[in-house]
């Protein structure tokens, strides 16, 4: 099992400093990586101050030499595709290959896409996701593109450069569990990063739950099964190694391959600078 640290885009975090400091300070304690969420207003009655996550990540990048770095996760139906893929294989190139690129639905869906004019159906949404990460995929290969599909139109485009990491970055693809719809376009990638319900963010999942999960996403990669995929759970951990094991351990077991350090959602530390490097100096859970 590897360890993360995630951080949202705003409060103390929308400074690229700040987030420079955090990703410094991770890489320094031992942990394998720093994901930001991708978020423009969150819940948009709140008024926080935001950083682009691209930007924010970009300070991170020059600021470290090992840990991985990414979003988690970035909404692609609110992207367009031929930016995003220039922003991925921009930061990939400045980190030397150290990008995991997170992607999902997003929301609060009426904040985040309804303000701005932009579609709130979740069928049309999910179109728009499933046809924008195929585009990411095929414009990562640095060839030629084409495409007329009902949301995004390519005419002989090739983006160059390529990504550091080929074929591509690893995408993981989040989504709420038991919910299959997700999962099975997780399956068609390189990793699972399920939420267990609202407000779980920060809460660690039942191992029993993520045995099922891992089971269905095995049970979907068909004949690619037996290679590397990435199923990632989180919450807040406890720093002492015994507590520590007695949660992780069975999550591993389950089949989780990452934990993700997550303050609660609903708790007053989850944009506050203090309490997340506290954690991160005590170094990553020891299993």
């Amino acid at each position: 099992m590897r360890f993360s640290i995630n951080i949202p885009n705003f409060g103390d975090f929308a400074d690229a400093r700040t987030v420079a400091d955090v990703a410094v300070a991770a890489e320094r304690a031992g942990w394998d990586a720093l994901f930001l969420w991708d978020h423009v207003v969150h819940v948009k009655s709140r008024r926080r101050t935001f950083g682009d996550p691209w930007m924010l990540l970009t300070a991170a990048a020059l600021a470290t030499s090992r840990i991985r770095l990414g979003t988690m996760v970035t909404p692609v139906a609110r992207r367009r595709p031929q930016q995003l893929a220039r922003q991925v294989a921009t930061l990939d190139a400045i980190s030397g290959g150290r990008v995991v690129f997170g992607a999902g639905l997003g929301g609060p869906i009426e904040d985040e896409y309804g303000s701005f004019g932009e579609p709130t159906d979740p069928a049309v949404l999910a179109e728009r996701l499933d046809e924008g990460l195929d585009l990411l995929g095929r414009y990562w290969t640095g060839e030629p593109v084409t495409h007329d599909g009902p949301h995004y139109r390519v005419e002989d485009v090739t983006l160059l450069p390529a990504p550091v990491q080929r074929p591509r970055p690893p995408v993981w693809i989040a989504g709420f569990w038991p919910n299959r719809r997700p999962m099975r376009r997780a399956a068609r990638w390189d990793g699972a990063v399920p939420l267990f319900g609202q407000g779980s963010h920060g809460a660690a999942p039942p191992a029993g739950e993520v045995r099922d999960l891992a089971a269905y996403v095995r049970e979907q990669r068909g004949d690619r099964a037996d290679e590397p995929f990435e199923i990632v759970v989180g919450g807040a951990s406890p720093a002492g190694a015994a507590q520590a094991r007695d949660l992780l351990g069975p999550l591993a077991d389950a089949g989780a391959t990452w934990w993700d350090e997550r303050q609660p959602i609903d708790g007053t530390d989850l944009d506050k600078l203090a309490p997340v490097l506290h954690r991160i100096d005590q170094g990553p859970p020891a299993l």
